[in-house]
C-alpha cells in the first residue's frame, strides 16, 4: 500500500488516482475526512502522532508526508523555526529508534513543530523490513534544513534521495507556490521531475522539449480569450457558509463586460444561476431609457490580492497566482479591479472588491472545479489552502510508480 500521512483533503490522493493508483490517508481533520469520503479516497481518520506503525509494517511501498505547515509558513507567527532545533532532535532521536518526543513537546513553543519529525518514526519502523521502497514529502521553504537532515538519514539506509526547492507553477499550476521537497527511492535514481512550464515559454530545441509558457489565473479559470478577463463570481456560499459579496456596481461591470463578448463563463456551479437570478437587479423594459448606471462601463482589469496584509501578493488574472493560503479569516482573498484603460470617465463607477470563491480557489490548486469540499466557507478555504496541488503532486509521483507524465496528461479543470 501507499501510505499517506497528513493527507488532508486529498491532493496527493487525487494525483494518484490519476495515475492509477490509490492510497490511504491518515487525517485527523474532520472536514476534510469528510471531503475524501466524498472524493471516493480510502481514509483512517486518526492522529499522525499516535497511530500505531505496525499496521503497515510489510505492506508499504509508499510513504508520502506533507506536515502541517502553520508552525512554519510565512503567513503564521513561525515559532516552529524557534523550535527546528528540537525538532532536529527528534528526528535524530527517532531514527536511532528512541522515542523523545514527549520530553520534546513540553518544551516547544508551537506544538504542531515537532508533527514534522513524525515521518521519521514510520520510515524507521518501515525500515527494519526493507520498506518503504520510495518516498515523498512537501513542506513550505523554511523546513528544507530539516528535509536535509532526513535525506542524510534515508542515505544512510540506502536510499537515492534528492531534496531542493520547486516553483509549483513551473509544472503547470497557476500559482507559484514554492515548496520544499524530498524524494527518496530505493529503485532508481532520486531526481526532481523536469519542468514543463517556464515564465516566458522555451521554444523546442535539439537540447530539449521547451517548455510551455506558465498558466494564468485567467486560462485555469476558463476565462475569455482576452488579456483583460473578468472574473466569474459566484453568488451565496457553500453548506454553513453565508452569501458571497455581489455588490451591484461589480455585477454590472461583469454584466456589461460579457454583453460585449470579451469573455465567457466557465461552468458554475450548480444552483449559482437561481442565486444571481435571485440577487439581479430588476430588469429594464425594452421600451424604456436605461439609466446611468446601467450605461456601459470602461473595462476593467482584474487581480487576485493574496491577503488583507500590506505586504499582500496581487497578481493579474493573465499572470499565475501568489501562494495561496487562508488564515484565521475563512477568506481574505480578493478580486480587485483597476481601469484597463487610460480614457475612462472620472464619474465612471469603480466596481467593488470581490472574494474569490472556494471552487475558484480549488481550480487554483489544480482541484477539478465540482471537487466536493466539505464545510462551511472557512473550513473550506482551509483545506484548499493546506492542500498539495495535485498537479505538481502528479509530478513528483509519476517517476515511482513507472508512469511518465508530459506536459498535457493533467486537464486542468476537468
Amino acid at each position: 500500500m501507499i501510505v499517506d500521512l497528513f493527507a488532508g483533503p486529498g491532493g496527493w490522493s487525487y494525483a494518484l488516482s490519476l495515475l492509477g493508483v490509490r492510497d490511504i490517508g491518515l487525517e485527523r481533520d474532520a472536514w476534510a475526512c469528510r471531503t475524501r469520503a466524498a472524493a471516493g479516497q480510502l481514509t483512517l481518520r486518526t492522529d499522525v502522532a499516535r497511530y500505531p506503525v505496525g499496521p503497515f509494517v510489510g505492506r508499504t511501498t509508499g510513504v508520502i508526508a506533507s506536515p502541517p505547515c502553520q508552525a512554519w509558513s510565512m503567513a503564521g507567527k513561525r515559532l516552529g523555526l524557534l523550535d527546528q532545533p528540537l525538532v532536529h532532535q527528534a528526528v535524530a532521536d527517532l531514527a536511532a529508534g528512541r522515542d523523545t518526543r514527549d520530553k520534546l513537546l513540553g518544551a516547544c513553543r508551537d506544538e504542531r513543530s515537532l508533527l514534522a519529525a513524525e515521518p521519521m518514526r514510520y520510515l524507521h519502523a518501515l525500515n527494519t523490513v526493507g520498506e518503504p521502497e520510495w518516498v515523498a514529502m512537501e513542506e513550505v521553504p523554511d523546513v528544507a534544513p530539516l528535509w536535509k537532515q532526513y535525506a542524510a538519514i534515508l542515505r544512510s539506509w540506502g536510499f537515492s534521495v534528492w531534496c531542493g526547492i520547486l516553483n509549483a507553477a513551473d509544472f503547470g499550476v497557476p500559482q507559484t507556490r514554492r515548496r520544499a521537497i524530498l524524494l527518496a527511492s530505493r529503485s532508481r535514481p532520486a531526481e526532481p521531475p523536469p519542468p514543463t512550464h517556464a515564465q516566458h515559454g522555451e521554444p523546442e530545441t535539439l537540447f530539449g522539449p521547451g517548455r510551455a509558457p506558465w498558466v494564468s489565473m485567467a486560462a485555469a479559470l476558463g476565462w475569455g480569450a482576452t488579456d483583460r478577463p473578468v472574473p466569474t463570481v459566484c453568488a451565496g456560499g457553500g453548506p454553513g457558509g453565508g452569501p458571497e459579496p455581489f455588490p451591484s456596481g461589480s455585477r454590472k461591470a461583469l454584466a456589461d463586460a460579457r454583453d460585449r463578448g470579451t469573455w465567457q463563463h466557465p461552468p458554475r456551479p450548480a444552483g449559482t444561476e437561481r442565486r444571481l437570478r435571485r440577487r439581479s437587479q430588476p430588469a429594464v423594459a425594452a421600451h424604456e431609457s436605461p439609466p446611468p448606471s446601467a450605461r456601459p462601463a470602461p473595462e476593467w482589469a482584474w487581480s487576485l490580492r493574496t491577503n488583507s496584509q500590506t505586504n499582500a501578493t496581487v497578481r493579474r488574472a493573465d499572470e499565475p497566482a501568489g501562494t495561496l493560503f487562508f488564515g484565521h479569516r475563512a477568506n481574505e482573498c480578493l478580486w480587485i479591479a483597476e481601469p484597463a484603460t487610460t480614457t475612462a470617465g472620472e464619474d465612471a463607477p469603480v466596481p467593488e472588491a470581490i472574494r474569490i470563491t472556494a471552487a475558484e480557489a480549488g481550480v487554483l490548486q489544480t482541484f477539478p472545479a465540482d471537487y466536493p469540499w466539505a464545510g462551511n466557507k472557512g473550513q473550506q478555504f482551509s483545506q484548499i489552502g493546506n492542500a498539495v496541488p495535485p498537479r505538481l503532486a502528479a509530478h513528483l509521483l509519476a517517476p515511482h510508480l513507472g508512469r511518465p507524465l508530459g506536459p498535457d496528461d493533467f486537464t486542468l479543470a476537468a
